[in-house]
């Protein structure tokens, strides 16, 4: 006997039945509403890069290029990587078209993304993420409304502010402290950075260990340590002044924050769930000014962020914003005929309600009428219409609100009367 294949998905992927896309459609819709509210508008681009797109000093992240992606030569004899992330991608078509666009850009898109990584709480082989970004826009209100809509976005989910926190740091500053304390060798700054964006993964003793290696100064080391682990309360810096002035006060400075990709080069920031059941990161971004140098001499600054739908997802079941209504289908109406000899007949009357853009499914199974009327309140079908032999001598039906428990009587037009005047 031929061995059968398995029937998991592969490892660190999902497969997405009724019930899931339910919830994920939910999340992809909210996130368009609230991006375009803020007059973003949308692009989409393959999943499908050239390598060396990554492997660019403007984008690499050593352990993204060496570690995460997925490439493979194709046919061509070209090195292809399915996409890590859609920064680089959307630095590209902003660049390759600079001269027809008017700046300043507000665009977002929801791309598919891969990195070849552990699949842990939050964080997959695949995901979805939402990507908001604003190029061409130097001033530092760009990062303010930027933040702002981060916010608006968990808000919208019914949120609350004490249920997050944002937290802000600035690359450049950092850079500028490194020079003060005498670490000026911008190799040792980059590898600080990505050392610090691993600070709340590792222990203290670990962190320490590490950054004396890099900066060969135990001293040395213990001052970047005390400094890394200060977290504030908001100081004067006008991007907190700016998010303040739009009520968003849930703001803490924190010097650890570092963003693991080289192109961010001022404002970074990430939004914690600081519950104690999903304690972690739930979006990150900032402010990048030279990405499109890798396209172009033209410097166009952007500025922008990425939401994963995994830890969306997550955030929403800690807090239970997950809204009841929420189900695995569709249709408003079922039909259900009486005999599968009368199948072609439900579906005609099924045919005739959707004309007037009304969801129906028909239930052509072989169990019991009860049974099927059951199931259908179980998926959350509102209305259930009963075809038998009478009904259809007589053209004259019943729809039945499942919810309610009530009924009407009447022909085809009388019901679609009925359901468009209550849609």
């Amino acid at each position: 006997m031929d061995k059968k294949l398995s029937t998991e998905a592969y490892k660190g992927v999902r497969d997405f039945y009724p019930e899931d896309m339910a919830i994920q459609s939910y999340i992809f819709n909210s996130w368009q509403k609230t991006a375009e509210l803020f007059g973003f508008e949308r692009y989409e681009a393959s999943i499908l890069e050239p390598a060396d797109l990554y492997k660019s000093k403007g984008t690499a992240n050593e352990e993204i290029v060496t570690e995460q992606t997925y490439s493979f030569i194709d046919r061509g004899e070209r090195e292809v990587t399915l996409r890590p992330e859609m920064t680089p991608t959307v630095a590209r078509m902003v660049a390759g078209r600079q001269r027809t666009l008017r700046f300043p850009l507000r665009w977002y898109s929801i791309p598919n993304l891969f990195r070849y990584e552990r699949p842990q709480r939050g964080r997959l082989r695949e995901h979805w993420q939402l990507n908001c970004d604003i190029f061409g826009a130097d001033d530092y209100i760009a990062d303010v409304e930027i933040i702002s809509l981060a916010c608006q976005i968990l808000i919208d989910f019914g949120a609350t502010p004490d249920m997050f926190e944002v937290k802000i740091n600035n690359r450049s500053d950092m850079s500028t402290y490194y020079d003060s304390i005498g670490i000026k060798d911008v190799s040792k700054q980059t590898k600080i950075t990505r050392l610090n964006d691993r600070f709340r993964k590792i222990s203290s003793e670990e962190y320490l260990s590490e950054l004396e290696n890099i900066l060969g100064d135990r001293q040395i080391a213990e001052v970047v340590q005390s400094k890394v682990s200060t977290s504030v309360n908001p100081v004067d810096n006008e991007v907190i002044s700016g998010l303040k002035a739009l009520g968003i006060t849930n703001v803490k400075i924190d010097y650890s924050l570092a963003r693991g990709f080289d192109y961010y080069t001022d404002t970074i920031f990430e939004i914690f769930d600081i519950s104690g059941e999903n304690n972690r990161s739930l979006l990150g971004g900032g402010r990048y000014s030279n990405l499109t140098s890798m396209f172009t001499d033209k410097k166009i600054s952007g500025t922008g962020f990425g939401m994963g739908d995994v830890t969306m997802k997550d955030f929403l079941f800690t807090h239970k914003l997950i809204p009841s209504s929420i189900q695995n289908t569709t249709a408003k109406v079922v039909i259900i005929p009486t005999d599968e000899k009368l199948n072609l007949e439900a579906t005609m009357v099924a045919q005739a309600i959707r004309k007037r853009g009304i969801s129906v499914s028909t239930d052509i199974g072989t169990k019991k009428i009860g049974k099927k009327i059951a199931e259908a309140v179980d998926r959350g079908i509102t209305y259930s219409i009963v075809v038998g032999t009478d009904e259809i001598n007589s053209s004259k039906f019943t729809l039945k609100n499942l919810v309610l428990s009530t009924e009407i009587k009447g022909n085809i037009h009388d019901i679609l009367t009925y359901l468009i005047a209550n849609q």
